[in-house]
């Protein structure tokens, strides 16, 4: 039977896209999950950017818990073994970091977890992978662009990467970074932006996931 870390990860790889977001208010971010579970995902990332992302985390882990139980609820923005402690006692399905903190990795392997560590250096990148780590987040990705990966891919042979910041939402951007050989691409603030959560335009939130997971597909 798959443990939950190989379904965590299968699941991402199927859906090519790691959503994240973080918001404030508590109503909104359950708002935003629903419309992101209508929407087809089955997997996202909630970021640890603000003093309500504990409580809001745990509210939506009862609503996944009560209306999706085929979504996997993850936390980010994990630096420390403090709130990787925190969050993995709140339920969170896996942890992602934009840091590459070994300690957090040996937290969360011990949980039988996904660590997804954030790596910019193939140093990093070969200290994570000493630490476990299946999955890398190469972060950010605005900055070190679809041909760093291309570059390095062939040093790390069968590793699994994800870009996160600064991935454009067309369909030329979004080929590129599959072409030069990630297994899915994160989608954060260019994606559930700041006017969708501060105008609660759950509508756009929902065709625009439509359209990006579509080009994803198409992509892989």
């Amino acid at each position: 039977m798959m443990t939950k870390k190989e379904a965590v990860l299968d699941k991402i790889i199927a859906q090519g896209s790691l959503p994240l977001f973080y918001y404030d208010d508590a109503g909104v971010s359950l708002q935003v999950m629903r419309t992101l579970y209508k929407a087809g995902i089955r997997v996202f990332e909630y970021t640890n950017r603000g003093e309500q992302a504990l409580n809001n985390f745990i509210a939506m882990k009862k609503l996944q818990q009560a209306e999706m139980p085929d979504l996997y609820l993850g936390i980010g923005t994990v630096k420390t073994t403090g709130e990787a402690e925190t969050f993995l006692s709140a339920g969170a399905d896996f942890v992602v970091a934009p840091v590459m903190n070994p300690a957090v990795g040996e937290i969360v392997h011990r949980h039988g977890l996904l660590w997804i560590p954030g790596c910019m250096t193939t140093t990093e990148i070969f200290n994570a992978q000493e630490n476990g780590a299946a999955l890398i987040k190469i972060f950010p990705a605005g900055i070190l662009g679809s041909k760093y990966i291309s570059g390095i891919r062939d040093i790390f042979p069968g590793q699994l990467f994800i870009p996160t910041g600064g991935v454009n939402l067309n369909a030329e951007s979004i080929n590129e970074w599959f072409r030069a050989g990630v297994c899915a691409v994160g989608l954060g603030s260019n994606f559930v932006t700041s006017e969708i959560l501060n105008n609660q335009l759950y509508n756009q939130l929902h065709n625009e996931t439509l359209r990006v997971s579509e080009i994803i597909q198409t992509c892989k």
